[in-house]
């Protein structure tokens, strides 16, 4: 696998982002840049990359397409497809988003909406809209699973790719954040495997990260952490992903704070998945 992540760290050009790159090890990174970028210094960015042979995995859209604003909603579907027409000029395999929530708290929200059939058919509407409108032929449009909305299983995301009917509609792989009940953190391993096992075919990038639970009373809380400051066995997850993905795939750490914080995630999954026999690039 090429072990990666975000590039970290305070830059103002790409001479200076090139330092970080080296100093983080990362062989996958996201994009560090977006459709508003010049073109000059997307260029440069590039052969940056291309230069310390890096693979750009992925490249972000974060926007709320159902966003009850009309006018909201319909500019940040223009930016979708511009991102995913620029992933695609430049071979970015993924270029990812989340379904995003029609309800009033927020782009990213638990919304009792989310689930509702009418926002499914028009998650279903809006990534065919993309897909057709660009006609993409190396780059993919995904969704990153959430524990608050759609797709929020494998079972779910598989039924999701099925309706979408788009072979350019794929997978984006995080499954901590599929992680938010008792049952599926105490038989983590289990479901992670479940996961690459159903969505393999169809994974183009993938995040990884920990997850803790705990408890209070007979209540649950489920938080996100640095690897190995959680209860998943590093080791079985490297394990997984490598029986099931290529062993080019990009896998990236995500939601580090520091460039530090990034180093000493990487020190520990490199360090397990040497234990686990699992080659990372």
């Amino acid at each position: 696998m090429l072990l990666g992540g975000t590039v970290t760290g305070a830059y103002k050009s790409p001479t200076e982002w090139e330092r970080l790159l080296i100093a983080s090890r990362f062989k996958a990174v996201t994009a560090p840049f977006n459709c508003f970028t010049p073109r000059e210094e997307i260029d440069q960015y590039c052969e940056v990359i291309r230069r310390n042979g890096v693979k750009i995995a992925e490249i972000g859209v974060w926007k709320n397409l159902l966003d009850p604003d009309k006018a909201a909603a319909k500019e940040n579907k223009a930016y979708a497809k511009a991102q995913l027409a620029l992933a695609d000029e430049l071979a970015i395999p993924c270029c990812v988003n989340i379904a995003g929530t029609a309800g009033p708290a927020g782009w990213d929200a638990a919304d009792p909406s989310n689930y509702s059939p009418d926002i499914y058919d028009r998650i279903i509407i809006d990534v065919r809209e993309i897909i057709d409108e660009v006609q993409p032929r190396r780059a993919y449009y995904t969704l990153e699973p959430m524990p608050w909305m759609i797709p929020d299983s494998p079972d779910v995301y598989l039924q999701l790719i099925r309706d979408v009917d788009r072979p350019q509609f794929a997978a984006h792989m995080d499954f901590v954040n599929m992680i938010c009940s008792p049952r599926r953190y105490l038989k983590s391993s289990q479901f992670i495997e479940e996961c690459f096992a159903k969505l393999g075919p169809y994974i183009k990038s993938t995040h990884i990260k920990d997850s803790r639970m705990d408890l209070n009373r007979l209540t649950s809380f489920f938080s996100e952490c640095n690897p190995g400051e959680g209860g998943l066995d590093y080791r079985e997850v490297l394990r997984v992903i490598d029986r099931y993905l290529p062993k080019d795939a990009p896998v990236l750490l995500e939601h580090m704070h520091s460039f530090e914080e990034y180093a000493a995630a990487y020190d520990y999954v490199a360090a397990k998945a040497m234990e686990a026999g699992v080659s990372i690039a």
